[in-house]
């Protein structure tokens, strides 16, 4: 499954708790090229130089990667024989790889509220001005790609409501699967 939206719509909040609320569910750490944000931990994204990424990418180590805003991001490849299911958290341009591997894949586009919301949750991370201008310019362009990709939109207008609504598409997505499993269908 694949949680894409625009910076700022909340999608790696709403990916955090579906895994927390979810034992059967992973959640894939990207790798990136840009710098750690005031108020992450470290364990949000794996940082790296450009040279280690470049070198990931032409081990193919990725799944998915893009450029996006200057910075490289990336995708491990899922280890998918250990069961349960894989939560990835990506950008659009990601999703688009994704859905050229694996074209049954689920993806969901997280929307904010409002344009007005959108911008006043940039502006709470505490990002440079530029940056949140720069978000804010790409926006239109993230949201008419997610509206092309998408299987599913959520609209973030209240955490636990729009983690309810993730995880009922995931319980959707197993019993479709166990009805093939078991010949059903």
């Amino acid at each position: 499954m694949v949680v894409i939206g625009p910076g700022g719509v909340g999608k790696g909040t709403l990916a955090r708790r579906a895994v927390e609320r979810d034992p059967g569910l992973t959640l894939s750490r990207s790798w990136t090229t840009r710098p750690p944000r005031a108020g992450e931990h470290g364990d949000e994204y794996v940082f790296v130089d450009r040279e280690t990424f470049e070198r990931a990418v032409d081990d193919g180590y990725f799944l998915e990667w893009a450029q996006f805003q200057g910075n490289l991001y990336g995708t491990p490849r899922p280890n998918l024989g250990g069961g349960g299911d894989v939560l990835l958290e990506i950008e659009a341009q990601g999703a688009e790889q994704v859905r050229h591997e694996f074209p049954d894949a689920v993806i969901i586009l997280v929307r904010a509220p409002s344009l007005s919301e959108l911008e006043e949750r940039l502006r709470a991370r505490g990002d440079p001005e530029g940056h949140v201008q720069r978000r804010l310019a790409s926006t239109a362009t993230e949201l008419s790609d997610g509206e092309r990709l998408a299987t599913h939109v959520v609209i973030n207008d209240d955490v636990e409501r729009a983690t309810d609504e993730i995880l009922s598409i995931l319980e959707a997505v197993r019993r479709e699967r166990r009805a093939v499993d078991e010949g059903l269908t």
